[in-house]
């Protein structure tokens, strides 16, 4: 009866498998990537076309019109180059079939969601460029608006890196994500003090919210290090030019140091303006360093990929060419098979080769858990971050705040209590269930 059944796949076909799966992956990883690296272009000429817009507006069109123009002229080539890599994303993978689109990417729903969520925001950004010209737009409201989108990009490249499926590029991803968002709490505090300069004062509100960016920037980059790896930390220390940061700190005591309300010189807005984006273009260029390392390891994994399983599906022709039916060699012991077929012998022949393939799958077994395991790591931080950001918004909901006071509410509880944020924020959340079911927020 067994006789008449039709030949099945062996176990080395389902390994050969699930390599083509893994390239088709890897594929999809290295087209995101791509799409991570190219948001990172767009996001730095976003936020120098917002400090530029800040200056324009706080100066009454007296300062940077030009350079503002030749700004958007930038952001809009970038902007090019970002839609064609997201086109690209839902390209078919380069394994033996062609998946539908994102279907190997691990939250594939919440990254595309994201993109839906932001690419309304590129759609929208022409007419308010239109406003900032016309200087029929508060300050607040223009950089308001400017971080949102680059928020919503920087929440597309946190879902990148959340759904990376290999350790190596997600500790590069997370890297890049911490470090993209300390650089955009930089570019908010160029806006900051470029507004306090350009308008002659400096608020107690305006002051505390430039101390709070200076700590944000700090705690970001501390994340970067630990993900990134000593050669990309030893580069972003080394863009830290001792006579930048020292003109840096002299410009933030001026302004943070003088008594709410006191008057600042306008002329130097200019000053401000030009230091804090020659210290941005710097992390510019590591930031590139990590966009480079993705796209290389990617290909690496890939082709490292591709060669084995170009073995495998050899070794799988040798299987079917096997002159005799190949012996199961599941319940013996390592010690039991012979380290090479004697000549002639095609017992012994399927016996070792069976030994390989066990060998293969048991080796592929153990390398995934160890991927897995590492995985677990990275995406450990990654979730400190949901849960802060789903407890901004249980505090949003229920008390009515802003995004940034629910944040400094959640900062000033850690800091008073000597917690961690992630702690509170944990706390926080565990209240949920006492709250009007209408407040409660979304997971994350």
């Amino acid at each position: 009866m067994l006789d008449a059944l039709p030949k099945m796949k062996s176990g080395l076909s389902f390994l050969v498998a699930a390599l083509r799966c893994e390239i088709d992956e890897l594929d999809q990883l290295g087209r995101t990537s791509e799409l991570v690296g190219a948001i990172g272009r767009l996001v730095h000429a976003l936020q120098r076309e917002r400090g530029l817009s800040n200056v324009v507006l706080a100066s009454g069109g007296r300062r940077f019109v030009a350079e503002r123009e030749a700004q958007i002229a930038c952001s809009e080539h970038l902007e090019r180059e970002v839609r064609v890599r997201l086109d690209r994303l839902e390209g078919p993978g380069d394994g033996t079939r062609s998946p539908a689109p994102g279907v190997h990417l691990r939250n594939g729903a919440r990254l595309f969601s994201r993109i839906a969520w932001v690419l309304p925001g590129l759609d929208a950004l022409p007419g308010l460029r239109d406003r900032i010209g016309a200087l029929a737009l508060p300050v607040a409201d223009a950089t308001a608006a400017y971080g949102r989108l680059v928020a919503g990009w920087l929440a597309v490249v946190f879902e990148a890196a959340d759904g990376a499926t290999d350790p190596e590029i997600s500790r590069l991803l997370a890297a890049m994500f911490n470090f993209m968002q300390g650089k955009e709490f930089a570019g908010q505090e160029r806006a900051c003090g470029g507004v306090a300069f350009a308008s002659g004062r400096n608020e107690r509100a305006r002051q505390q919210d430039w101390l709070d960016l200076i700590e944000s920037q700090e705690r970001c980059f501390q994340v970067f290090a630990e993900f990134a790896g000593p050669a990309l930390e030893a580069q972003w220390l080394a863009n830290l030019a001792p006579a930048q940061m020292a003109e840096l700190e002299r410009m933030r005591r001026i302004a943070c140091a003088a008594p709410p309300g006191a008057p600042l010189d306008p002329e130097m807005s200019a000053a401000w303006f030009d230091c804090c984006t020659r210290r941005i273009d710097a992390m510019q260029t590591v930031e590139e360093r990590l966009a480079d390392d993705l796209r290389r390891l990617c290909d690496a994994k890939t082709r490292g990929a591709r060669t084995e399983l170009a073995a495998h599906e050899a070794l799988l022709i040798r299987l079917a060419d096997s002159p005799s039916p190949v012996p199961n060699a599941f319940f013996d012991t390592p010690q039991a098979v012979v380290a090479a077929p004697p000549p002639g012998n095609p017992a012994l022949y399927g016996r070792q080769l069976e030994r390989s393939i066990l060998d293969l799958v048991r080796d592929q077994s153990d390398r995934l858990q160890a991927m897995s395991d590492e995985l677990d790591t990275v995406r450990a931080t990654l979730n400190e971050r949901k849960l802060v950001e789903r407890a901004k918004g249980l505090l949003m909901a229920h008390r009515q705040l802003s995004e940034q006071d629910a944040h400094k509410m959640l900062r000033q509880t850690a800091m008073n209590q000597n917690r961690r944020l992630v702690d509170v924020a944990e706390s926080v959340l565990a209240m949920a269930e006492y709250l009007p079911a209408a407040v409660t927020p979304k997971r994350a």
